[in-house]
C-alpha cells in the first residue's frame, strides 16, 4: 500500500529489441524490477483448451503474467488479449493489468483463468501475424461453440468449413463427416452437416492460415463478431443487452442490434450504482443534449461494463497509452483505474517496423507446421498495408493526455473524452501526420475525476475551430435525437421509417423519460413562473390545504387499493397458482373498498373544484368547506367494516399459504418485482386500516383550526366522533397484523431462522452495530424481539440475504455500558447466559436507543414463561470464537460504506428493504418508528432541485414507510425512483446556498443535497413533520405519550 508503484511511461510503449515478447519498453530501456516475495502459480486456459501454469511474484501487476503468457507463446501482437476470470461473486471480469493480482484473484489455486481476445479489430487484416490470425481463428471457434456468435445457417456452414479445412486439410468426404462427428463447432450441427461437407469442397488447396484468414472475414461481417452481451434493461423495464466494439457501444434486443452509438457521438459515459448512462452529444441542428439511462443487475456488473468501455476507447481511439497523473501530497482524488498497454496504433506501428521475430508455433489440431510470415496472407491489392474496412470509417486516434491518478477510497469516478473529429477519417495505418513526429490534429483528451458515488466517462469539446461534420458511412447507426432513435440493420435491407423511443423499447414509439428525476435535472420541464401564477390564484385558508390533502393521499390509497383489486388480481387468474377459498378471502373484501373510495375521490374533488372556483359555481362560503363531505363518507363507510375484519384473515390466509406452496411464494415473490408493488405485497394488506387514523388524524387538525361558531366545526366534529369509534374497535387487530406482517418480512431476509414467525413474539428493533471479535470491529446486522437477539452478516448471494450467526435469549442478560473498558466509542456488552458479546453503535444516540430497548426487551423477558425456544433450523453457533470469519467479513469496502439514494425494487433480490438502508445507512429503527411512520404517510406536488442546477421540477411525490417516492404525475402507476430517508438530515437552506424561495426544506446526507418546495405554509409544515420521523426517531418515552394521546 505505502510504496511508489513504478509505471512505464506513456510514450514507451514501441517496443524493444532485446524482448521477443511484447515488451513496451523504449530501447535502451530497462525492465522495472520484479516485485519480490513469494512465489504464486496460477493455472491459464489457452485458446485451444490446453492449461499452463505460470509462477508469479504474489505482489506483481496483472501485467507481469500477461507478458509471461505472451511470451510463453512468442506472441508479438499481445495487446489484443487479455485474461478473465470469475471474481468473488462469480462475475467474470478482466484482469487489471496495474493492480497486484493477489489482490483481484483471491483464492488462485482455486481459479482457472482464461487468455481471450479481448479487442477485436474492424479489420483481420489489420492482424500482421500468422499466429495472432490463427489465436483469432480458435477464439471465433469457441464462440460458436458457446452461442455467443450467431449468424444464419448458411455462414455458419460456411465458418465450419474453413475450421475442418484448416484442421484436416484437402476434402475427402468420408474423412469429413468422421471428423464431425466426433467434433462438435456449433449446437444442432448435425442439422448442417451437408452444407459443411458442400462448402469444404471448395477449399481445395487453402493453406491453415489462408483458412483462417477467410474464417475472420466471414466472421467480421457477422452483426455478433467480437460481441460480449451485457444483459440490462431500458426505463420501462425492456429486456435489452448492452455491448462495446471498436466503433463505441451497441444496443441489441436479443440478438439484434438496435442501435449504436459512435464514439464521436458519445460525449460522456458514467454509471451511478447499477445505472448505466450515456449522454451524447448535441445535434448539429440544435442545442439540447440527450441522456439515455440503462438498468443493469448489480452496480459491479455495470462498473465492469464501464470499465471494458473505458478501455475500448482508450485502445481504439488513442495513439498512446494515457498518462497518469501525479499522486498529490496531501488529498487523493479520482480512479486508479485506467487503461494500460498499447494502442492498437501503437502495435501496428510496432509490427509494420519489424520489432519482431519469425519463428514456428503448432496447430493443436493440424498437421501443418507455420512460419509466420507476410507471405502466408493471402495476396490483396496493399496486403502489407492493411485496409480499413467500412464499418472502421469512424475510427481515428488522438493524443493521449493526463488523467488523474491516485487511489481513493470513495466510489466516484469520471473519465472525461475528448474528441474532435478534424478531416476525413482513416484507418491508422494510412493515417500520417504530415510533419513527422507532429501530433495529429484529432486530439482525444482523457482525464479522471472523482464525484462522489458516480462513476462517470465524459467527452469535452475542444475549444478550437469547430470542424465539419463528417457523414457517417459504417453500417452502424447515428446517435439517437431526443425524440426517437433510428434504427438500421446491416447486412440486409432497413425497414422504412422505423423508429423507436429513447427506451429503446419496440413496442411503442411514446418517448419516456429515460433518466428518473431524482437524478436528471432535465427530467421535467422547468415551471418557476406558472407555478408562481397558480399559487397566488388558490385560495389561501388552511382548511383548503387540509382538504387538498385529504384529495392527494387518497388518490395515493387508491392506487394502493388497485394493486391488490386490479394488478394483483389480474396476475392471479392469470397464473392460476392460489386456492379459490384464498381468492374469496382476499379479493372480495378488497373490491367493495375500491368502489366506495373510487367515488369518495370524486366527491372530494368536485368539492375542491368549487372552493378553488374552477366550476361554473361560484357560490362563496357553502362551497369552503369539506366536513360534510367527510361525515357522509364516513357514515357510509360503517357498513364496509365487515370487509376490515376479514383483512387479518387475507393477511395470515396469505403468509400461511406461501409457507404450504411453494408455487405461491414464488409467484408473490415474482410479482413483488414488478414495478407497480413498490412495497411489500403484504404491506398493501394492511392498508385500509391504517387509512382510517389518517382520517382520524386530518379531522382532529380541521377541528383545531375551526373555532366552535365556523360552518364546518359541527360536521368535522361529527365525523371524528364516527372515525375514532371504528378506529378504536380495529386497533387491536391492526396493532398484530402490524406485527404479524413485519416478521414475516424480516423472514424473507434472513437465512437460517427455523421458527421466526411464531405466537407471542414481537418484533422491536432492527439495525446496524459493530460487533467486537479478533478480528476487530465487523458490521453486523441485530434484530431485537421480546424473547431473542439475533445478530446476522450480509451474505454474499444472489438474493443478499442475512445470514444468522447466533442469538441470545434475553432471559438473563445483562446489558452494560463498557466504552472505559474496551476504548471503543459507543461500546456496549452483552451479557447472556451462555454468551457474552461486545458491539459499538454509530453514535451515542444509537446506542442510547438500543440499550432502552434491550433493557425493556429483557424485562418483558423476564415476565414471561420461561427461555426462548431455539431459533436456529440447526443448533446455532452460540459458542463460536471471536476470530470468527465468514464470506461476509471479506465484502468490498465499496459494499459496507455505499449508501443508496434510489433503491428501485426492480432487481431479483431482496436488496432495497429496509433492512438493507440499515445496513447501508449504519442506522437502526424500531416498531414503534414504523407504527409512526403508518401514521405520517403524505403525498402531493413538490418541486424538487439539486444542489448545482437552476430551476425546479415539478413531481408527484408520495413519503411512506421512510421513503419518498418519485413519480411524474400522480397519474402514474408506478414511481420512476425512490429516496430512503434514513440517516437523511432534514434543514432549512441557509442565506449562502442562495434559495430565495418560500417553503423550501433541504434533505441532505453526505455530498447528496436535495431541496423540496411545498406550495404553502401548511404543506411545507406537513411535509416537514412526516420527513422529520423518518429522519430523526424519537425516544420511546416521547412515542409512547405520543401514541396514547390518540384515543382509540
Amino acid at each position: 500500500m505505502g510504496e511508489i508503484e513504478q509505471r512505464p511511461t506513456p510514450g514507451s510503449r514501441l517496443g524493444a529489441p532485446e524482448n521477443s515478447g511484447i515488451s513496451t519498453l523504449e530501447h535502451g530501456q530497462k525492465l522495472p524490477p520484479t516485485p519480490s516475495g513469494k512465489l504464486i502459480s496460477i493455472k491459464i486456459q489457452m485458446l485451444d483448451d490446453t492449461q499452463e501454469a505460470f509462477e508469479v511474484p504474489q505482489r506483481a501487476p496483472g501485467k507481469v503474467l500477461l507478458d509471461a503468457v505472451c511470451n510463453h507463446l512468442n506472441l508479438v501482437e499481445g495487446d489484443y488479449f487479455g485474461l478473465e476470470f470469475p471474481d468473488h461473486k462469480k462475475i467474470t471480469v478482466w484482469l487489471d493489468l496495474l493492480k497486484p493480482i493477489v489482490k483481484q484473484i483471491r483464492r488462485p489455486k482455486h481459479v482457472v483463468v482464461k487468455f481471450v481476445v479481448k479487442f477485436f479489430p474492424p479489420d483481420h487484416a489489420q492482424l500482421q501475424e500468422e499466429l495472432t490470425r490463427y489465436l483469432f481463428a480458435l477464439q471465433l471457434k469457441q464462440d460458436l461453440a458457446q452461442g455467443r456468435l450467431t449468424c444464419n445457417d448458411t455462414s455458419a456452414a460456411l465458418l465450419i468449413s474453413h475450421v475442418v479445412q484448416s484442421e484436416i486439410g484437402d476434402f475427402d468426404e468420408a474423412l469429413d463427416r468422421e471428423h464431425l462427428a466426433k467434433n462438435k463447432y456449433i449446437p444442432q450441427q448435425d442439422a448442417l452437416e451437408d452444407k459443411i461437407v458442400e462448402f469444404h469442397r471448395n477449399h481445395i488447396g487453402q493453406t491453415p492460415a489462408e483458412s483462417d484468414f477467410q474464417l475472420l472475414e466471414i466472421a467480421r461481417r457477422l452483426e455478433m463478431y467480437g460481441i460480449r452481451l451485457h444483459p440490462a434493461k431500458d426505463r420501462e423495464g425492456t429486456k435489452i443487452n448492452l455491448a462495446v466494439a471498436n466503433t463505441g457501444i451497441l444496443v441489441f434486443q436479443g440478438f439484434t442490434k438496435i442501435n449504436a452509438f459512435n464514439w464521436a457521438k458519445v460525449r460522456k459515459l458514467s454509471f451511478k450504482r447499477k445505472r448505466f448512462l450515456i449522454k451524447l452529444r448535441p445535434d448539429a441542428n440544435s442545442s439540447y443534449q440527450d441522456t439515455l439511462e440503462f438498468l443493469m443487475a448489480s452496480r459491479d456488473f455495470c462498473k465492469s461494463f464501464w470499465k471494458i468501455c473505458v478501455e475500448h476507447h482508450a485502445f481504439f481511439r488513442l495513439f498512446e497509452e494515457p498518462k497518469p497523473k501525479p499522486k498529490p501530497v496531501l488529498f487523493s482524488r479520482g480512479s486508479s483505474f485506467r487503461f494500460s498497454g498499447r494502442t492498437q496504433k501503437q502495435v501496428l506501428d510496432y509490427v509494420k517496423e519489424g520489432g519482431h521475430k519469425k519463428v514456428q508455433f503448432e496447430r493443436k489440431h493440424s498437421k501443418i507446421h507455420s512460419v509466420r510470415s507476410f507471405a502466408s496472407q493471402p495476396t490483396e491489392p496493399n496486403s502489407e498495408v492493411p485496409k480499413q474496412s467500412p464499418q472502421s470509417t469512424g475510427l481515428t486516434y488522438g493524443e493521449g493526455a493526463e488523467p488523474s491518478g491516485g487511489h481513493s477510497c470513495q466510489q466516484g469516478r469520471e473519465l472525461k473524452v475528448s474528441a474532435e473529429e478534424h478531416g476525413p477519417q482513416q484507418s491508422p495505418s494510412l493515417q500520417k501526420s504530415p510533419l513527422g513526429n507532429k501530433k495529429a490534429d484529432g486530439a482525444v483528451t482523457v482525464m479522471v475525476e472523482e464525484e462522489e458515488e458516480e462513476e462517470v466517462v465524459k467527452d469535452r469539446t475542444l475549444q478550437s475551430k469547430p470542424p465539419p461534420l463528417q457523414p457517417s458511412t459504417g453500417s452502424l447507426t447515428g446517435s439517437p435525437h431526443l425524440s426517437e432513435l433510428s434504427v438500421s440493420s446491416p447486412g440486409g435491407a432497413a425497414p422504412a421509417n422505423v423508429t423507436l423511443s429513447p427506451n429503446l423499447s419496440p413496442d411503442t414509439k411514446q418517448a419516456s423519460p429515460l433518466v428518473s428525476p431524482l437524478l436528471n435535472d432535465q427530467a421535467c420541464p422547468r415551471t418557476d413562473d406558472e407555478e408562481e401564477v397558480r399559487r397566488k390564484r388558490l385560495p389561501t385558508d388552511k382548511a383548503y390545504f387540509i382538504a387538498k390533502e385529504v384529495s392527494s393521499t387518497e388518490r395515493t390509497y387508491l392506487k394502493d387499493l388497485e394493486v391488490i383489486t386490479s394488478w394483483f388480481q389480474s396476475t392471479v387468474n392469470k397464473e392460476d397458482s392460489m386456492p379459490e377459498t384464498l381468492k374469496g378471502l382476499i379479493f372480495p373484501n378488497f373490491e367493495p373498498l375500491h368502489r366506495f373510495h373510487t367515488s369518495f375521490l370524486k366527491e372530494i374533488e368536485q368539492r375542491l373544484a368549487l372552493w378553488e372556483g374552477r366550476s361554473n359555481a361560484h357560490i362563496q362560503g357553502d362551497y369552503q368547506r369539506i366536513g360534510d363531505v367527510m361525515l357522509k363518507n364516513i357514515q357510509g363507510m360503517k357498513p364496509l367494516a365487515i370487509h376490515l375484519w376479514k383483512h387479518n384473515e387475507a393477511l395470515e390466509g396469505l403468509e400461511n399459504e406461501i409457507r404450504s406452496s411453494r408455487r405461491l411464494e414464488n409467484f408473490c415473490r415474482d410479482f413483488e418485482l414488478q414495478k407497480v408493488c413498490y412495497l411489500p405485497l403484504n404491506t398493501f394488506l394492511l392498508r385500509p386500516l391504517h387509512r382510517l387514523m389518517h382520517y382520524k388524524q386530518i379531522l382532529e387538525r380541521l377541528c383545531k383550526h375551526h373555532p366552535p361558531n365556523h360552518a364546518d366545526f359541527r360536521d368535522c366534529r361529527a365525523a371524528l366522533a364516527e372515525i375514532t369509534e371504528m378506529v378504536a374497535q380495529l386497533h387491536g387487530t391492526m396493532i398484530k397484523m402490524e406485527n404479524f406482517q413485519k416478521l414475516h418480512e424480516l423472514k424473507k431476509d434472513l437465512i437460517g431462522v427455523d421458527n421466526l414467525v411464531i405466537p407471542g413474539r414481537e418484533f422491536i428493533r432492527l439495525g446496524s452495530l459493530s460487533k467486537l471479535s479478533g478480528k476487530g470491529l465487523q458490521q453486523r446486522m441485530f434484530f431485537l424481539f421480546n424473547d431473542v437477539l439475533l445478530y446476522t452478516s450480509r451474505g454474499l448471494t444472489a438474493s443478499n440475504q442475512f445470514k444468522v450467526h447466533g442469538q441470545l435469549p434475553l432471559y438473563g442478560m445483562t446489558v452494560e455500558k463498557s466504552e472505559d473498558e474496551w476504548g471503543v466509542p459507543h461500546c456496549l456488552t452483552l451479557r447472556g447466559q451462555r454468551q457474552s458479546i461486545i458491539v459499538a453503535a454509530s453514535s451515542r444516540s444509537e446506542m442510547e436507543k438500543w440499550v432502552e430497548d434491550i433493557q425493556m426487551a429483557i424485562d418483558l423477558a423476564e415476565k414471561s414463561s420461561g427461555p426462548t425456544p431455539e431459533l436456529l433450523a440447526s443448533s446455532p453457533p452460540d459458542n463460536k470464537s471471536p476470530d470468527e470469519g465468514t464470506a461476509a467479513d471479506q465484502e468490498s469496502e465499496d459494499d459496507l460504506s455505499a449508501s443508496r439514494t434510489s433503491l428501485e425494487r426492480q432487481a431479483p433480490h431482496r436488496g432495497n428493504t429496509m433492512v438493507h438502508v440499515c445496513w447501508h445507512r449504519n442506522t437502526s429503527v424500531s416498531m414503534v418508528d414504523f407504527s409512526i411512520a403508518v401514521e405520517n404517510q403524505l403525498s402531493g406536488n413538490l418541486l424538487r432541485k439539486f444542489k448545482n442546477s437552476n430551476g425546479w421540477q415539478k413531481l408527484w411525490v408520495v413519503f411512506t414507510n421512510f421513503c419518498l417516492f418519485f413519480y411524474k404525475s400522480h397519474q402514474d402507476s408506478h414511481p420512476l425512483a425512490s429516496l430512503p430517508l434514513l440517516g437523511y438530515s432534514l434543514t432549512i437552506p441557509s442565506e449562502s446556498e442562495n434559495i430565495h424561495k418560500d417553503y423550501v426544506f433541504k434533505l441532505h446526507f453526505k455530498s447528496h443535497v436535495y431541496y423540496f418546495r411545498a406550495e404553502s405554509e401548511y404543506t411545507f409544515d406537513r411535509w416537514m413533520e412526516v420527513i422529520r420521523s423518518a429522519t430523526s426517531s424519537a425516544s420511546r418515552t416521547h412515542v409512547l405519550s405520543h401514541k396514547e394521546s390518540h384515543v382509540y
